[in-house]
């Protein structure tokens, strides 16, 4: 399959292209950057061409990956859905409702393949938990704490002008949710506060009545940093086990699911469907902070 990839910042280069340029089923065809130069620096590493223009490197690919910020990333990945390519996507697909329910129904309509990255959810460990719990059920509330901290001099993100403007709530809430929502599904209810810095709290009521918690920072002091998440229910209370894992392998798996989807495989479970009513929950807590209330989702 060729791809052609989008973004030439450290996640294009540390994994996306990496990913591609290794995998055995696929060709690492092009390369679009908002910066023509790094773009012909990130194509030449790689033996791909660098493109000028995004809709010409779009019409010579089958598919697109794409490691941009949310709001660049989703007007390419609908121009690229409605041309009829295979997406693998960043999280979050975009920072409007609106905007990712159109491109999921660009990809429906076409019976287009997608995946988007919720890293976590590509390490085998944190799979089988997930399909573990499912299998268990009973699960009557969640706790997640995902708090980093990005902006310091040798932090390659730190420089990402979207995440010190958003905040965790849409950098690693993404992740929070893409845990969350599978084991204990749709949300009803939304309402979330913002501390310190970006320090940001969202409680969720899922549609089964269970209660999730979310805590959530890029830029939270260092003695604070952790990452932990549990659910509590009938059979106990039990945590996410946390394992080291390598982005470039995950993305090899992201990569295997898209195209087996391609070939009428299984549907991805991180698909854009699911991208889009992750960015559904995320809006209605930002709607919810810049409110003062609490947010419904029907």
């Amino acid at each position: 399959m060729r791809f052609g990839l989008f973004g030439t910042g450290p996640w294009a280069h540390m994994v996306h292209a990496e990913a591609l340029a290794r995998h055995p089923g696929v060709e690492l065809a092009g390369v679009w950057g908002r910066d023509p130069a790094k773009a012909a620096e990130l194509a030449g590493k790689h033996g791909a061409r660098a493109y000028g223009d995004a809709d010409e490197l779009i019409a010579e690919v089958d598919a697109v990956a794409i490691a941009l910020p949310p709001d660049v990333q989703a007007p390419i990945a609908i121009r690229a859905a409605r041309a009829g390519r295979h997406l693998l996507l960043d999280k979050p697909v975009s920072l409007r409702t609106e905007e990712a329910s159109a491109l999921a129904s660009a990809v429906a309509d076409r019976d287009l393949a997608s995946v988007v990255f919720f890293t976590r959810r590509f390490v085998p460990e944190t799979e089988r938990f997930v399909a573990e719990a499912v299998e268990t059920g009973g699960w009557t509330e969640a706790r997640v704490d995902h708090l980093g901290s990005i902006f310091t001099p040798d932090n390659p993100f730190g420089a990402s002008p979207w995440r010190r403007e958003r905040g965790g709530l849409w950098d690693v809430g993404p992740h929070a949710l893409s845990l969350v929502l599978p084991i204990l599904g749709p949300v009803t209810e939304v309402t979330g506060l913002t501390g310190a810095r970006d320090l940001t709290a969202v409680l969720l009521r899922h549609e089964n009545g269970a209660i999730s918690r979310l805590t959530l920072s890029v830029d939270a002091p260092e003695a604070t940093v952790r990452q932990a998440t549990e659910f509590a229910g009938e059979a106990g209370v039990r945590s996410v086990p946390a394992v080291d894992f390598s982005p470039v392998d995950c993305f090899r798996v992201a990569l295997d699911q898209l195209l087996a989807a391609a070939a009428g495989g299984p549907k991805p479970a991180c698909d854009v469907d699911f991208g889009a009513r992750v960015t559904a929950v995320l809006a209605a807590a930002a709607q919810s902070i810049a409110q003062g209330r609490t947010v419904r989702l029907d």
